[in-house]
């Protein structure tokens, strides 16, 4: 089974930030391949289906970003399951341009505290990652005030617009692998 796990916040107060784009991605990702509402299951909102010949599972974790690894309980009774080959985590990336794409197959945190609590709770960082440019935290501002405030429309609309091109950027990943995902999608 192939698992896509969206960094995000709880409440409705983050639903516009920058932080949540791994959640956008995931709410994109249920809405295209047509799957079931998400629903939770411990620290995480879940929801299961068949996209391209691969059983598939979206997590949303519920906890805040700094704690996201605890959301891995919804993927430790799955059988065979290999972060190595079957996990893919979605998230925002503050050091890039708004729209810009990087997937990698590991990788460091890079100073982002929902990719550092994953690669704790799997004490690895051997798991691909995508990451969504969100713009880069301009001089005189705190990261997390950055991360934590809304896009500005134009940044929103570019993110949005973005979507579907994310959603083929998935179906390569788990039917091609990080390299031809990488190959096609990275910019």
């Amino acid at each position: 089974m192939k698992v896509i796990l969206g960094l995000g916040n709880p409440g409705p107060e983050y639903d516009a930030t920058r932080h949540n784009v791994g959640w956008w991605v995931l709410d994109r990702l249920a809405y295209d391949w047509k799957l079931p509402t998400l629903s939770r299951e411990g620290r995480a909102l879940v929801t299961e289906g068949s996209v391209s010949g691969h059983d598939v599972r979206l997590v949303k974790p519920t906890t805040y970003m700094n704690r996201s690894g605890q959301a891995l309980r919804a993927v430790h009774d799955i059988e065979d399951f290999d972060p190595t080959a079957d996990l893919l985590v979605v998230v925002d990336d503050a050091s890039m341009d708004v729209g810009r794409v990087r997937i990698r197959p590991s990788g460091s945190p890079g100073g982002h505290n929902g990719l550092k609590s994953i690669s704790g709770a799997l004490r690895s960082n051997d798991y691909a990652r995508l990451r969504v440019g969100v713009g880069t935290k301009p001089d005189g501002w705190d990261l997390a005030d950055w991360v934590l405030a809304d896009f500005p429309p134009d940044d929103e609309e570019t993110v949005v617009e973005l979507l579907p091109e994310l959603t083929e950027a998935v179906e390569v990943w788990m039917t091609e692998g990080s390299e031809a995902a990488m190959n096609r999608f990275n910019r």
